[in-house]
Order: C-alpha cells, then structure tokens, then sequence
C-alpha cells in the first residue's frame, strides 16, 4: 500500500516515520504531475513547496491552526493532505477542487485567495482576532518571495512587525516569480541565501521582525525541526525556507517560467499537448511597437511580473534597456509609467485584465487626474468561468469611468494596430486597448475610420447590434439570425467603451425601435448603461446583453456564456421577445 492511501486527514502524517514521509513526499509529486499534465495548472510552485506543506501538517493542527498561503496556487498538497487527495488521484475528480484555496470546499483553507501579496495581511488579522477571543491556535502565513515585490506585502511586513503576538510569515524563497526576480530585495535575499541567514543586511531584521533560515527547504526532518522551534516563537516570526521550483521534474526545473502555470503536457518531455499556432495579438503588437521605435518614438515597455502572455521576452532580448518588469505590482507600473509619460518618454505597460484593478488608485490619481499619454495594454478580460480569483469581466467598469481615460475596444488585427498607431500619437491622456480574446481577425479599416467614432458594418433598421471587441463575431451570427425572422438589422462596432459617439447613436433614431448592446463584461457601469442612459426615455428601446454583477465559481465559460444570453440562440430570443413588447 502506497502512504498516500493512509492519509485521509493531517493527523495521519505522525503515524508515519520521516523516511516513509519522504516517499509520501514523491507519491504526491508523482499524482501532481499526472493530474497537471491532463488538466494544467500551477506546475512549478506546487512541485516546490511539497515537503514543506508535509512538515508543517505535521507540526501543527489543521485546522484549529491556521495556514494561509499567498496566491494559493501552491495549495495542491495541502489539498492532498486536507481530505481532496481523490481529485488529485481519479480522472473523474479533477475538477471536484478549484486551484486556489476556497473555503466552500474544506475547513482547512480560510480565503479564496488568486491574487498575490494578501497572506501576511490576512493572518496578522486572524492573530488579531485570535487574541480577541482568547484561544491558542498558532497562525502561519505562507508567501513566496516574488509576492514580496508587490506593495501590500510590505504593508503588512511593516504591520506585523510590531504585533505582541504569535505569528509565523514562512517565507517559501524559490528565486522566482512568476518569470525570474526583479527589484533590489532580491539581492537581500540571495545575500541571506549565501550566508545561511547570518548577513548582518537583513531586511526582515531592519522591520523589527524576528528571522530564521531553512537552507534544506526540500527536506522533511530539517522542516519538521524548524517548524517545532517556530510553533513555540511568541511573536511574529520569518522562517526563511530555501526551496526548489518545479523540483523532480526535469522539464520544469529547464525553464522555471514556462512551468509556472502550464497548459495540458507530455508526462515524457514536458511539450505541450496543443501547441498555439498561426497569428496571435501579442505578436502583431510588438511589430507595431518595433515600427514606431524604428520611427523614433521613445516606446518603454513595462510589465509587472506576467511577460509570457505578451511575449515580451522577445522585446527584452531585441530592446533589453527598453524594457522594464517591476515584480507584482501593478500599481508601480502604473505611477512608473506617468512619471516616464510626463519626462517625455512613450510608456506601454501591458496589464492582465484581472490583475489591474489592483491598480486602480494609479489609473484614476496617477494617470486620469493629470491626463498623462501613457498606453494600457489590457490582455483577457472576457467572460471566465470557474475561478472568481482571476475573474475577466470587471477590468470595463473599473476603466470606462475614470474621467481623461479612453478605453478601446478593437475588434480585428488592423484595427488594434491603428489603435495603438494613434494612441502613441496623441498627447491629451491615458489610452487603454482591450486585446480582443478571440482568435486574430483581419478586416480592412473603413475609409473614414476613427477610434472614437462607432463604424456602422452594415445599414439596416429596425434593430441595431452594437458589439464590443470580441463579440462581434457573436452579433454577426445573430444579424444572420434576425436575417431569417425578416429583420434587417444594423450591425455597429462601437470602438470606444466609454466616451459614446453621440453622433452616431442620434442617427439611429427614427429608424431602428430597438438598440442591443453586447460586452464580454459585467453590465453595471459597462457600455450598454451608457447607451441605455442616453436614450432614456425615448422611442429607442436598449436591450445591454452582457455578464451579471457577481463572482462566478463552478461555472464554465459557456455556461455563462449562454446564462447571460450571449449565444447566437439566446440572444436572438431576447432580441425577439423584446421587440414583441414594443
């Protein structure tokens, strides 16, 4: 019998002996790399933090105590280990667990947490309230070191350091982010790294914080001895644990980035299983940029720690001092961004959808009030299923009503391109572009082509379809639609999501009854409000079809898809129904 098959809960572990704990350690590397490599998923981190997530289930008791992991996509063995080992185990449970930590599956997780840098914060809050209710359970926040770049880590850091109470901050040191470190910490912590934690610069001791280091991160015995000494610390402790990113796996320990997060794998060589082919956007955009440099335009590009989903490890080896990664933190990347904008330079910072709005102080303070030139590149935001941590559909409500902030919204190849062409040119404010989700379209731009006037693709009345970015393939299918219940209707792509074309939209009075908007986002504060509130109460009726205002959980793309009337079928019926009310 294999040990994983005697572990149902965290206790089970101290039936065991540390040598029997160690192949446990392997069982589970070995159900993690055969789930992952069919469903995909954190790779790397998971394989990293194995012994320790063991070692500290040993030591403590989940879940009187509490552990809170940052990001939480290194929670697979502490899932293992909590009661889910069968959705690590058995095919037709893969999907039984999110990969986050969430609390609707188990006791032993406490936040749904997919965004970095929150754990030390929110465990310095359960101490807090730990102490107010007099009990005695020992409090662990677990963060790694990229998540230490971002802002709110220190925040906490610095807040934790003069908390009278327990608190253990594990800090799991794997010398990588997502992609590889970037920022002046990191030269602390590999300082510490070589010195076994006796450098006298140590910038957790400089806050006031207690330390201790873990060279053998990877070792069972040597964590299990480390977490004893920290179970028994009165007041806020940092273990420093040296551990190994996508340990015992060979593909994953070659290219550390790309085994962050990975799609579907060969178990053999690590390839993927369907590899991307033919144009994609982040391609199209980096020749634009590479045209205007060539042209002199100062072009700086600036990430916060995701460069894989824009390819900018190409612009990096071309342009190494036109490139910059502030680590996990958007809200540098934003007020960097002004600073460099306002001395003259061309910023173009590329932003994941749901990862900006940690930024949103910087967009409306930063950038908005002092109407700076700089270029947002917003990549994913759609609809997403599944996971409320990196849910898509949020990024337009927060962008389309920061005043001085333009937010486009292409909807073909060319259309990005002369987007991006004209925001780089113009000097009156912050320009957002919303990277179209679907596969790469081409259509010819129109002769009198604008981006802050809507283009009308097809004349029609009756009806009138105004279609954001990705979705205008879906309006298109529901014109055909309409086509077959004898309505010829109008087929608009809008462009902008947030200074509407008045123009535009006055000239569909008189001949159209009804408008319908769709958006791959939520409804409140979104473009179909906007247009909807400009009719008011006219003869125009507004039908906005896009996403409800809430964090979706189970749910898969297509489910939500066809809840929010966005498939040709539903859409068509709502559009129908509508008109036979008027």
């Amino acid at each position: 019998m294999s040990i994983l098959a005697t572990i149902t809960s965290p206790a089970d572990l101290r039936q065991h002996s540390i040598a029997e704990l160690t192949t446990l350690a392997a069982e589970i590397r070995t159900a993690l790399l055969t789930k992952l490599s069919a469903t995909g998923g954190h790779v790397g981190p998971n394989l990293g933090d194995v012994e320790l997530t063991i070692a500290w289930h040993y030591v403590f008791d989940s879940p009187h105590d509490k552990i809170v992991w940052d990001v939480s996509h290194q929670s697979y063995t502490h899932k293992i280990l909590t009661g889910r080992k069968q959705a690590f185990l058995d095919p037709a449970h893969y999907h039984d667990v999110t990969g986050f930590t969430e609390p609707r599956e188990s006791p032993h997780d406490w936040f749904t947490i997919g965004h970095t840098s929150t754990a030390v914060g929110l465990a310095a809050g359960l101490a807090l309230a730990r102490d107010a209710a007099k009990t005695t359970d020992h409090i662990t926040a677990v963060v790694g070191d990229g998540a230490l770049s971002g802002g709110l880590a220190f925040e906490a850091l610095n807040n934790a350091a003069v908390l009278n109470r327990q608190l253990l901050i594990v800090v799991n040191d794997n010398q990588w982010s997502i992609a590889e470190n970037h920022g002046g910490l990191y030269q602390n912590l590999k300082l510490l790294r070589d010195t076994n934690g006796q450098a006298e610069r140590n910038g957790f001791k400089a806050l006031g914080l207690d330390y201790t280091y873990v060279a053998a991160g990877n070792d069972i015995a040597t964590l299990i001895q480390a977490f004893q000494a920290a179970k028994d610390c009165d007041h806020p402790l940092v273990l420093h644990v040296n551990t190994q990113k996508g340990r015992g796996f060979a593909p994953a320990l070659a290219d550390e980035e790309a085994f962050h997060w990975h799609a579907p794998f060969r178990l053999s060589d690590g390839q993927p299983l369907h590899p991307a082919s033919g144009e994609n956007y982040p391609d199209i955009i980096l020749a634009a940029l590479e045209r205007q440099l060539q042209a002199g335009t100062p072009i700086y590009t600036i990430n916060a720690a995701i460069p894989g989903g824009f390819h900018l490890k190409d612009w990096q080896a071309k342009h190494p001092d036109r490139y910059l990664d502030v680590g996990i933190a958007e809200q540098m990347s934003i007020t960097l961004a002004a600073g460099m904008a306002k001395g003259g330079l061309r910023p173009v910072v590329f932003e994941s959808a749901t990862f900006l709005q940690r930024a949103y102080d910087q967009l409306s303070h930063d950038l908005g009030i002092n109407a700076l030139p700089v270029v947002i590149l917003v990549r994913g935001g759609q609809i997403t299923g599944g996971d409320p941590t990196h849910q898509a559909d949020l990024d337009a409500g927060m962008l389309s009503n920061i005043p001085n902030l333009t937010y486009l919204t292409p909807t073909s190849k060319e259309e990005l391109v002369a987007m991006l062409d004209w925001a780089l040119g113009q000097p009156q404010g912050p320009i957002a572009i919303r990277i179209p989700s679907n596969a790469v379209q081409s259509a010819p731009l129109a002769a009198d082509w604008h981006p802050l006037r809507q283009h009308v693709i097809h004349h029609g009345e009756q009806v009138a379809l105004l279609a954001i970015g990705s979705l205008l393939p879906l309006a298109e299918a529901v014109a055909a639609q309409l086509y077959q219940h004898g309505i010829n209707a109008t087929l608009i792509d809008p462009r902008n999501m947030n200074a509407l074309d008045t123009t535009g939209l006055d000239q569909l009075r008189g001949f159209h009854q009804l408008v319908v908007t769709f958006e791959e986002n939520s409804l409140d504060g979104g473009f179909g409000q906007k247009v909807a509130a400009y009719f008011g109460t006219s003869d125009v009726a507004v039908l906005p079809l896009g996403a409800k205002r809430e964090f979706t959980h189970d749910q898969t793309r297509q489910e939500l898809l066809d809840a929010y009337q966005l498939t040709p079928e539903r859409a068509t019926a709502a559009i129908l129904a509508a008109l036979s009310h008027r």
